[in-house]
């Protein structure tokens, strides 16, 4: 069974950037599609970023123009690029398939002055 990894949250300032990093422990196939989820305190987890298994990906509207989704299959390793980043992205951010499996502990991001 893979287990997922996400590293790179921690505090920013409203504005800022932050880069994720979701390392599996096993091989992701590469036919399989992944995404990045995030959930807020009090709120249900959502998919924010997509990206199918020929690197196609699709966004959250509310996340779009903002965030980039990028795999690499050689590394077992999906990231997410978060720039102009907003007090409501404050979440804990998850990689996982898409649809999603067993979830990972997350990483916290939290978007405040």
């Amino acid at each position: 069974q893979v287990e997922f990894v996400e590293s790179g949250g921690g505090l920013v300032q409203p504005g800022g950037s932050l880069r994720l990093s979701c390392a599996a422990s096993g091989s992701i196939p590469s036919f399989y599609a992944m995404g990045w989820y995030r959930q807020a305190p009090g709120k249900q987890r959502e998919l924010v970023a997509h990206i199918t298994p020929a690197g196609s990906t699709n966004y959250a509207d509310s996340v779009k123009g903002r965030f980039t989704i990028s795999r690499d299959n050689a590394k077992n390793a999906v990231y997410l690029q978060m720039n102009s980043l907003k007090p409501e992205d404050t979440a804990v951010y998850y990689c996982n398939f898409a649809p999603p499996r067993a979830w990972g502990q997350g990483t916290q991001v939290t978007v405040s002055s």
